[in-house]
C-alpha cells in the first residue's frame, strides 16, 4: 500500500508537471484582425515614411561577376528535415554567388543571387556588419536564392535550423559571406553604361498548385536584360517552380537542381551572364516528366524552360533608362503562432528558443520600368494575382522573388489557413491573415516607387 501511494504521488506530480509545461508553452491562436494590431500600424507608418530616392546623376551603369561557392569541406544538405542533416558527398555541379552591381550616380545597388536553399538569416546578420567593407549597406542590397534543396546546409543554429539545414557550422556562414563580398567587389570593377529590357513568357504547364488542384499558379518565366554597348549582357530569370527535382534520397549530391542547368544553358547559348532567383514558389511545384534517372529529369525540365526562353530573346529590346530605386521595409509580424494541434500554438518564448528571432524585410528594387519585390518567405504564386493589377496601372513590369534575407515560413492565401497541409500547418509560423498583410505592404511599396 505504501508503494502504491508513492507511485500515485509520483504520477500526480508528473501530470502536474506536464500540465504546468503545457500552460506555459501553449496558447490559443491569436486571431485579432491584422489591421487592428500594433505590428500592422508600426509597419504601415514605416512604409509611409520611407525616404524618396535621389534623382539620377548619370545614365545607368552595371557590372556583374560570379564567385564559386563550392567549399573545400562537405556540409549537411540544406533541404529540410527529411534529409536528416546528411552530408552531401558528391559535387554534381558547382554552386555560385552571382552579383550585379548597378548605379545611376546617386543610388548604388547590389543584386545578389545565391545558389542556396534560402538567403540564410545568419549570413544576413554578418552582411549587415561587413557590407561597409565594400562600400555598401544592407539597405543597398537585394538578395535572392535558387531554392535548391541540395545545396549547402549548416548555416542555421537551433533545433529548427538543424531540421532545415543540419548541424550548424560557422565556417559555412563565413564562407558564404566572404563570397558575397568578393562578388560585389568584382562586379563593381566591371561597371559600364547599360540599357534595360524585360519580357515574360507563359509556361503554366510546367508548374502545379500544391495546395489546390484548381487553384491559380504563377506560371510566367520573367526575364530582365542588361546590355552594355560592347554587346556584353546579363540576364536575370525568375520562375515559380520549386527546385525540388532532386529527391530526399539524392541528398548525397551537391547541386543547383534545374536552375543550374537552365543558367548554364542560357550562358552557353546566348553568351550572356545569367542568374536565377526563385520567384513566387510558395505552394508551387515543378511539373516534371520522370526520366530514367534524376539527372535526365532535371535536364529535360531545364530544356523545357530554355526552349521557351531562347526564341523570345530576339524580341527582348533594350533601351536607356536611368531609374534606379531600392526601398527596404523592415517588417513587423504578429507574434509567433506555430500551431501544434487545432488552433493551439506554442508560445513565443518557446518558438524563439527553437528557431531564433531574425528580423525580416520586404524589398522593392526598381530598374527602369521593372520592379523586383523581394520577400522573406516562400511567397505563394496565387498571391501574384493581387499585385499585378497595380503594377499594370503604373505600367511597371513585376518580378516577385522569395528568400531575400530573412525567413518567416510560407505566406499563402488566407482562405487556406485552416487547410490541413504542409504549407499552412507546419510552415505557417505567424498566424492568420499574413497573405493579406504581405500583399498590402507590397502594394504599398509599389505605390511608393
Amino acid at each position: 500500500m505504501k508503494y502504491l501511494r508513492i507511485l500515485l504521488k509520483f504520477l500526480l506530480g508528473l501530470v502536474g508537471i506536464i500540465l504546468l509545461f503545457l500552460a506555459v508553452s501553449l496558447a490559443p491562436v491569436s486571431d485579432t484582425p491584422y489591421r487592428q494590431t500594433d505590428y500592422y500600424s508600426q509597419t504601415r507608418q514605416r512604409l509611409l515614411h520611407l525616404p524618396k530616392p535621389p534623382n539620377p546623376r548619370s545614365s545607368l551603369q552595371a557590372g556583374w561577376a560570379k564567385v564559386n561557392l563550392t567549399p573545400s569541406f562537405t556540409t549537411p544538405t540544406g533541404g529540410y528535415g527529411v534529409r536528416r542533416g546528411e552530408h552531401w558527398k558528391t559535387v554534381s555541379d558547382s554552386i555560385y554567388v552571382r552579383t550585379v552591381v548597378l548605379t545611376n550616380g546617386s543610388t548604388k545597388v547590389a543584386l545578389v543571387a545565391l545558389d542556396l536553399l534560402i538567403t540564410p538569416p545568419t549570413v544576413t546578420d554578418q552582411l549587415k556588419k561587413r557590407l561597409p567593407e565594400v562600400g555598401f549597406r544592407w539597405e543597398n542590397v537585394f538578395t535572392g536564392a535558387i531554392h535548391s534543396h541540395n545545396s549547402l546546409g549548416g548555416w542555421a543554429p537551433g533545433l529548427v535550423g538543424g531540421l532545415f539545414a543540419g548541424d550548424f557550422d560557422q565556417r559555412v556562414v563565413d564562407h558564404v559571406t566572404n563570397a558575397v563580398l568578393k562578388s560585389i567587389t568584382l562586379a563593381q570593377r566591371q561597371l559600364a553604361p547599360v540599357e534595360i529590357g524585360f519580357t515574360q513568357i507563359a509556361a503554366p504547364e510546367l508548374v502545379y498548385n500544391r495546395m489546390n488542384d484548381e487553384g491559380k499558379v504563377d506560371g510566367n518565366i520573367r526575364l530582365l536584360k542588361l546590355q552594355k554597348k560592347t554587346g556584353e549582357s546579363a540576364l536575370l530569370c525568375t520562375f515559380g517552380g520549386h527546385a525540388t527535382i532532386f529527391r530526399a534520397l539524392d541528398a548525397q549530391y551537391l547541386s543547383r537542381d534545374y536552375p543550374g542547368v537552365l543558367v548554364d544553358q542560357l550562358e552557353k547559348q546566348t553568351g550572356s551572364f545569367a542568374l536565377f532567383m526563385a520567384g513566387s514558389v510558395g505552394s508551387t511545384g515543378s511539373k516534371v516528366r520522370e526520366e530514367k534517372n534524376v539527372f535526365s529529369t532535371i535536364r529535360t525540365y531545364a530544356d523545357s524552360l530554355t526552349n521557351r526562353i531562347i526564341p523570345a530573346l530576339p524580341q527582348l529590346k533594350t533601351k536607356p533608362d536611368s531609374t534606379l530605386e531600392l526601398l527596404t521595409l523592415p517588417l513587423d509580424l504578429r507574434e509567433p503562432n506555430a500551431r501544434v494541434v487545432g488552433d493551439w500554438r506554442v508560445r513565443p518564448w518557446l518558438f524563439y528558443s527553437v528557431y531564433g528571432d531574425y528580423p525580416s524585410d520586404l524589398k522593392a528594387l526598381r530598374i527602369g520600368r521593372t520592379v523586383l519585390l523581394g520577400t522573406p518567405c516562400d511567397f505563394s504564386g496565387e498571391l501574384m494575382a493581387n499585385l499585378l493589377p497595380l503594377a499594370d496601372r503604373k505600367k511597371l513590369n513585376l518580378m516577385v522573388t522569395s528568400f531575400n534575407g530573412g525567413y518567416v515560413g510560407y505566406i499563402t492565401p488566407d482562405k487556406y489557413y485552416h487547410k490541413q497541409a504542409y504549407e499552412t500547418q507546419t510552415m505557417n509560423w505567424f498566424g492568420p491573415e499574413n497573405g493579406a498583410y504581405f500583399v498590402e505592404m507590397m502594394q504599398g511599396l509599389l505605390t511608393r516607387l
